[in-house]
């Protein structure tokens, strides 16, 4: 469990403003961390993977990280931290990248067969894709075996079919290895897919900590025809799930209509009869 109590002051394109958190996390969350840019949703990841200081305090597991006479190091908190443009380490290859962290090739063996990149151990990374450098990326934080794995907007750079596909990644990844796991995200369609709890941040201020069924249920029912357009959440055989600015409607597909979408997909529908759930 995270118990987390902190502030900082940032200076932003807006001027002076105070991050201030306090919540709870508990252990094996997944939690989506989201809000406008400048928000402070970087800072707080930063400042729990002790990369910034912040005052307050930090609990994990009982364990003090922080508080107003101590600091845990980077070092000695068992944090996997997963950034936007991998970091990967140029002059070694993909296995050599995750033997850095950790001398353990049973791991390491076992990490590229989960994400399919065992028949690319030995290339470098100048040789892979976007998709599969963000692959050799999550991976390599996952050789310290975190308690607690950060990630920041890791897949907001690809495209939507390796979006999806490093989705489904990531949720089998968390569930594996047990981590308590809290990403950064604007994409609707990934905190559907990923999260079971949301927590948006504004002027360094939480202003909503919800379940993430719940993040979407804030209309009334309201029936009418109208166009619109959103992202698509979730297919069934013969109905899609798709996101309306902060909204969620299902709408009514024929078979093949359903196999056409994917997920994450933008798309534009007319409505004649709908209902806002």
């Amino acid at each position: 469990m995270i118990d987390l109590n902190i502030t900082k002051e940032l200076h932003g394109a807006q001027g002076t403003m105070q991050l201030n958190c306090k919540t709870t996390i508990q252990e094996g969350e997944f939690v989506a961390l989201s809000g406008k840019s400048g928000s402070g949703k970087t800072t707080l990841l930063r400042i729990l993977a002790g990369l910034e200081n912040a005052k307050g305090t930090i609990t994990v597991h009982q364990q003090k990280w922080l508080d107003t006479s101590f600091t845990l190091v980077p070092q000695k908190r068992k944090i996997g931290f997963v950034f936007q443009d991998y970091a990967l380490f140029e002059n070694m290859t993909v296995e050599q990248n995750l033997l850095y962290v950790a001398k353990d090739p049973q791991l390491a063996e076992k990490l590229l067969a989960l994400t399919e990149l065992t028949q690319l151990k030995k290339r470098y990374p100048n040789s892979l894709s976007g998709g599969q450098k963000q692959r050799v990326s999550i991976c390599r934080a996952l050789m310290k075996k975190p308690k607690i794995l950060l990630l920041d907007e890791p897949l907001s750079a690809l495209d939507l079919t390796m979006r999806n596909k490093l989705q489904e990644e990531l949720l089998l990844l968390h569930k594996e290895f047990h981590t308590t796991t809290i990403m950064v995200t604007h994409n609707p369609a990934e905190i559907y897919r990923l999260a079971s709890r949301v927590i948006i941040l504004e002027n360094g201020t939480i202003i909503q900590d919800t379940k993430t069924e719940d993040i979407l249920y804030d209309l009334a029912p309201t029936e009418g025809s109208i166009t619109l357009r959103g992202e698509v959440l979730h297919t069934t055989k013969n109905t899609a799930l798709v996101a309306v600015g902060k909204k969620r409607i299902e709408i009514t597909l024929t078979t093949q209509q359903a196999q056409q979408l994917s997920l994450g997909e933008k798309i534009k529908f007319r409505a004649t009869h709908f209902q806002l759930c």
